[in-house]
């Protein structure tokens, strides 16, 4: 096909794979600038069979299913509701094609999942470990810091037992016209929980998750010195890729490529993303998968570097979401689908102009890239008034009268 279903990462994987398995460094491979352990992860691919890894990461896609499923019957969804949402994941041509494809994003969401499950289950060193690894690994999930620290309150995980957790409920609201009514509760919770901000709890999660990160980006800067360092860390947070993507920052720096940017225009690209963030954490963070997602998506919409793989970063955690929505499928659901699909082909078209024909249509494909990033503003915003906010733990009586006795 002249567009190639194997992704172009996944070659990159192999390439690095294979000299890591003849004792070589993956970064002599160009353009690899990921962690050491996804090429570690893909040696079979020189050994076995060069499919190893789409396996690996296809197998990644069905766990990240099954944790769909375990988060919703943990929170009490009906099996019927769990049984939709997981499709929205399984069935899904986009995300399904990105582990066939050879991608290793499948393998960073099944963590982030597995990170809300020690959460729900009360197991903060689970939860603690497999963060610092999974920001090794792909250092996007450095956003979930904050929430993650928030929701870890004594008002919730006490003496190391399990979390009381808010179960769905069909009355939940209608509406989100309880947005209004709930609108002083979840600010006070947030000063409550920055009032007492180092507690036990989060101090060892914040040891722990940082003592894994830090021992494994060691052990892999002894092995492979500053060039590891540049290649899987340092490149992605001064990444100025020059290349056509969805980011409506592309254009400005394909015209200035080879410049170095002024540190009033480093901060203007990264200021709104900095800004919404805070927003949304500080609005959402205890109904803590809605955080995630919102999160997520506000994060890759307005990032400096946007690539399709990117997108299912969110995907993931839609499903999660799903049941606490008043948007009904038919209507809302299906107009959003397409606002969002309809920006998506009417950029691809101009970037397959671009890439594949040869045409000078960089002004065009920046005007798309502004569209799109209008439709995911525009999406967002409705999910965000079709949602019913919902806690993901249920706040301790007894540690809440302390907490309040101790405040007054």
């Amino acid at each position: 096909m002249e567009v190639r279903y194997t992704d172009v990462d996944y070659l990159v994987f192999s390439d690095a794979a294979s000299f890591m398995a003849s004792g070589k460094s993956p970064y002599e491979r160009t353009t690899y600038r990921y962690s050491p352990l996804i090429a570690f992860l893909l040696i079979p691919n020189s050994i076995i069979h060069r499919s190893w890894g789409k396996f690996l990461f296809s197998a990644s896609d069905l766990l990240v299913g099954l944790f769909i499923h375990k988060i919703l019957k943990l929170r009490g969804v009906p099996e019927n509701q769990c049984i939709h949402s997981v499709v929205v994941w399984l069935f899904n041509p986009f995300t399904f094609t990105i582990g066939t494809r050879g991608n290793c994003e499948p393998i960073v969401c099944a963590m982030v999942l597995w990170i809300i499950i020690c959460l729900m289950n009360g197991n903060l060193l689970q939860a603690a470990f497999w963060y610092g690894l999974v920001v090794h690994l792909r250092i996007y999930p450095i956003i979930y810091a904050l929430p993650i620290v928030l929701v870890i309150d004594p008002l919730h995980f006490r003496s190391h037992k399990k979390p009381a957790l808010t179960e769905w409920s069909s009355s939940n609201g209608r509406s989100n016209k309880n947005f209004s009514s709930k609108k002083n509760f979840y600010p006070h919770q947030v000063w409550v929980a920055l009032a007492g901000m180092f507690t036990q709890e989060r101090l060892i999660f914040g040891l722990i998750s940082g003592a894994v990160f830090f021992i494994c980006t060691g052990i892999f800067f002894y092995l492979y010195g500053w060039e590891f360092l540049h290649e899987a860390l340092l490149y992605h947070l001064t990444r100025t890729d020059p290349r056509h993507n969805f980011s409506i920052y592309f254009y400005h720096i394909y015209l200035h490529y080879g410049h170095e940017f002024s540190v009033l225009e480093k901060l203007i690209s990264f200021l709104p993303q900095f800004i919404v963030q805070l927003a949304l954490v500080f609005r959402f963070v205890q109904d803590l998968p809605f955080c995630f997602f919102v999160q997520t998506v506000a994060f890759v919409a307005f990032n400096k570097v946007i690539t399709a793989q990117y997108f299912v970063w969110f995907f993931c955690l839609l499903p999660l979401i799903l049941p606490w929505s008043n948007m009904k499928l038919k209507w809302e659901g299906v107009s959003s689908i397409l606002v969002w699909m309809g920006a998506q082909t009417h950029w691809l078209a101009w970037g397959y102009l671009l890439e594949f024909k040869g045409k000078h249509v960089f002004l065009q494909l920046w005007v798309a890239s502004l569209m799109f990033l209008a439709a995911n503003t525009f999406i967002l915003i409705r999910i965000i008034l079709y949602h019913r906010l919902s806690p993901l733990f249920k706040s301790s009586p007894s540690a809440s009268s302390k907490r309040t006795t101790k405040l007054e």
